[in-house]
């Protein structure tokens, strides 16, 4: 059922949508590269590092949020002074102790929200180590954003041997920032509770193309999480997996079920065929970020309008037809 198609005419249509989309772009980021960003980095993670008993009452004063008053100073200082606490700092010393790169990065994520969202206010950045706390990398309230790079260290660190291949892929520096957007993207989502997969399809889509618009320095692989050929495999199959989705009558579906197979983070999707290997986890998210794309084509709506509009009228007003 599902047929490799034409590879040529697949990296044609996406150099060329690349192109125009690039073109379309040029006019307004050269726009968004004028908004001055102004953003603070508190490297709470070098400081922790190096402080003695005599620095706690500081950096307390100066990080009233990451302390919490029923743990005393001995329990601070132990873990400061664990070794094991201490070669993780020093991993990420070793890998961070220059930021530049992952801030200029979310400098320009903040220039594109200040442009969308002209009330946005750049919060301040802390960056932390938490034990390696995956579920938890990056945290963004109004004026605060903790990013913890102990999950950022490469997919290949020896801290990661433990954890599952398919999450460890995007413990790497180049998520920081995809990360970052995403804990935007689901405060920006408007939309009831996903009832039916449609509904989860969509929700996550829009997450999606909320950083087309916000990180659009970005690549598509990177924006969910996939490898390049996880994407192509995604791409080269959409219409195959559309037809499946439709012959089998799961867009309405409310099976709950249904997201562990297509929607969860997973090592692969589970459509219960032999191909299932072959396939990235999460198939169900890239259509619906596709059919989000399309109704952003087909309608041109803007961004807060897209982001509230109800799953089902955005599906319907989207006219998408996967690519052949």
């Amino acid at each position: 059922m599902f047929l490799r198609k034409n590879v040529s005419k697949v990296v044609v249509v996406l150099m060329i949508s690349s192109f125009l989309a690039c073109k379309k772009d040029n006019g307004i980021n050269s726009e968004i590269l004028k908004i001055p960003i102004e953003l603070r980095v508190s490297r709470f993670d070098q400081m922790l590092s190096k402080a003695n008993s005599s620095d706690l009452p500081e950096l307390k004063l100066a990080f009233p949020f990451l302390f919490n008053t029923k743990v005393p100073d001995s329990v601070w200082l132990n873990k400061i002074n664990d070794p094991l606490q201490q070669e993780l700092y020093s991993e990420v010393d070793k890998k961070f102790n220059d930021f530049s790169e992952p801030q200029r990065q979310i400098e320009d994520f903040y220039r594109h929200m200040v442009y969308y969202y002209p009330d946005f206010e750049t919060p301040e950045i802390v960056t932390l180590v938490n034990e390696v706390d995956y579920r938890n990398k990056t945290i963004a309230t109004d004026t605060l954003v903790l990013i913890a790079l102990d999950n950022y260290l490469g997919a290949d660190h020896r801290f990661y041997q433990n954890i599952a291949q398919y999450i460890s892929a995007n413990m790497k520096e180049d998520q920081i920032v995809c990360d970052l957007a995403q804990a935007y993207a689901r405060q920006m989502v408007q939309q009831k509770p996903p009832r039916s997969l449609l509904d989860e399809m969509i929700y996550q889509g829009k997450q999606l193309y909320f950083k087309d618009i916000m990180i659009p320095f970005k690549p598509d692989a990177e924006k969910i999480g996939y490898s390049e050929e996880q994407l192509k495999w995604a791409n080269d199959n959409e219409s195959s997996i559309w037809s499946y989705f439709i012959d089998k009558e799961l867009l309405y579906s409310t099976d709950t079920k249904l997201n562990g197979r297509f929607i969860n983070p997973a090592p692969y999707s589970k459509f219960y065929l032999e191909l299932d290997n072959e396939s990235p986890g999460r198939i169900g998210v890239y259509i619906g970020w596709q059919i989000v794309r399309a109704y952003a084509k087909n309608t041109e709506a803007d961004l807060a309008t897209l982001m509230r509009m109800p799953a089902d009228e955005l599906f319907k007003k989207s006219k998408f037809k996967p690519n052949k």
